[in-house]
């Protein structure tokens, strides 16, 4: 009796599996990838291996694989990555889909060096963070040529819900740039909340699910509020370090263009002020210490 062939599994390198990337490699093996993590820490390694997806020091050590997903944490990073990438593997016919925070120019000058070595590029910053990289939950503002965004809907669809935004590579990040304003701007405006209830002498623990329940309600009050309330060893799920980098790829973009923007560059002030203070690799909560210990 003929048994029928079980299809061929896809092979995905996926750089970058760190608090969020972890996650996404996981939704993406349960998915039926055959996932390869590339990672240059240890602890990295032996988080990937508790999830059971094989990992490796760089990307020219990888097994050939039909997709890439980036997910690296600066401008710097993506370089070096297509740097190595161009120099010891064969991208030809490969997709890259770059998933990390990194500006358009960023994404655009790499994309065309990866394209003119025939790779395919496809632009798709995530939010959502790590609660709902565990559950497959993601947001993704989606860009490229249609025949390459087609190319990376199933994978995406492993990780949530794919949004196209535009056809032009860059597209994705300069969304994730408006995206990434407004989450800097809300999560330090409920750190100077929060802080002001203990200033007027008010327990911030009972003033939070007050004021998220009314008008004053943010989805980044709701999820940082009580993290804050936590103390400066509250878990980290997402650093100062991030918001820094982040505030920092906003405010480039808006120079670029010369728009105005004196709310996003108070707020970058206060990530700055945290990572000034040593809570760099502290969750990006910590910012209202910046608050408590300044009496600002």
């Amino acid at each position: 009796m003929a048994t029928t062939p079980r299809p061929r599994t896809t092979a995905l390198t996926f750089v970058g599996i760190g608090a969020i990337g972890l996650p996404m490699a996981t939704q993406l093996a349960g998915a039926g990838y055959g996932v390869t993590g590339v990672d240059p820490f240890p602890a990295a390694h032996e988080r990937a291996a508790a999830a059971q997806i094989p990992a490796v020091d760089s990307i020219a050590d990888a097994p050939r694989a039909e997709v890439v997903v980036v997910m690296v944490a600066t401008p710097d990073q993506l370089a070096a990555l297509v740097d190595l990438a161009l120099e010891r593997t064969e991208v030809a016919g490969q997709l890259w889909i770059v998933m990390s925070t990194v500006g358009p120019a960023s994404v655009i000058e790499q994309a065309v060096r990866l394209e003119a070595s025939g790779a395919s590029v496809v632009d798709a910053p995530v939010t959502g963070g790590v609660a709902r990289a565990s559950i497959g939950e993601l947001t993704m503002f989606v860009s490229g040529q249609p025949a390459s965004t087609a190319a990376a809907a199933a994978p995406l669809a492993a990780l949530g819900t794919a949004k196209i935004v535009g056809t032009a590579i860059g597209d994705g990040q300069a969304i994730k740039v408006v995206n990434q304003h407004l989450c800097a701007v809300h999560i330090a405006a409920a750190a100077e909340a929060l802080a002001l209830a203990s200033s007027l002498g008010l327990d911030p623990a009972q003033v939070l699910p007050l004021v998220e329940s009314g008008a004053a309600a943010s989805w980044m009050l709701s999820d940082r509020g009580p993290r804050m309330l936590e103390g400066t060893e509250a878990a980290v799920l997402s650093r100062v370090d991030i918001f820094v980098k982040d505030t920092g790829l906003v405010a480039d973009a808006a120079s670029a263009v010369r728009a105005s923007t004196p709310v996003l560059d108070a707020a970058r002030e206060r990530f700055l002020a945290a990572a000034a203070a040593g809570l760099g690799a502290r969750d990006d909560s910590r910012v209202i210490e910046t608050y408590q210990e300044t009496g600002a």
